[in-house]
């Protein structure tokens, strides 16, 4: 018979140290990033994709385009946006980056947008 998620709760509100509830809570760490790798597989470089409504700072958000590398550990990727999405953001009043009135196409700085933040979109 499976365990129960009530089970699981029960047993770790029982333990009774704070080095077992850490181990517990390793254990679920691991298995979130392992989750949130498969979820997000498909994010490769060269895939189109929108950013989503979770990203701050908010004038980023529904602006579409092109997934660059992925940083080392996955969770982040560069960003290249399309030329539409390139004007949008030159025009919004919020924008707060320099993009010269000749880019078509602007790579957002930084690090890299997480890739719970993207949704990929047909070609």
């Amino acid at each position: 018979m499976p365990t129960t998620m009530d089970e699981v709760v029960d047993f770790i509100s029982q333990l009774p140290t704070a080095t077992q509830v850490a181990k517990v809570q390793e254990a679920a760490a691991r298995r979130l990033r392992v989750i949130d790798k498969e979820a997000f597989a498909g994010i490769q470089n060269g895939s189109r994709a929108r950013i989503t409504d979770d990203l701050r700072p908010a004038v980023l958000r529904r602006l579409s385009g092109t997934v660059l590398n992925r940083n080392r550990t996955g969770s982040r990727a560069g960003f290249l946006l399309d030329e539409e999405s390139t004007r949008r953001l030159r025009e919004d009043p919020r924008n707060k980056y320099r993009i010269p009135a000749d880019t078509e196409r602007f790579q957002l700085p930084g690090n890299g947008v997480p890739v719970t933040c993207l949704e990929l979109i047909e070609n």
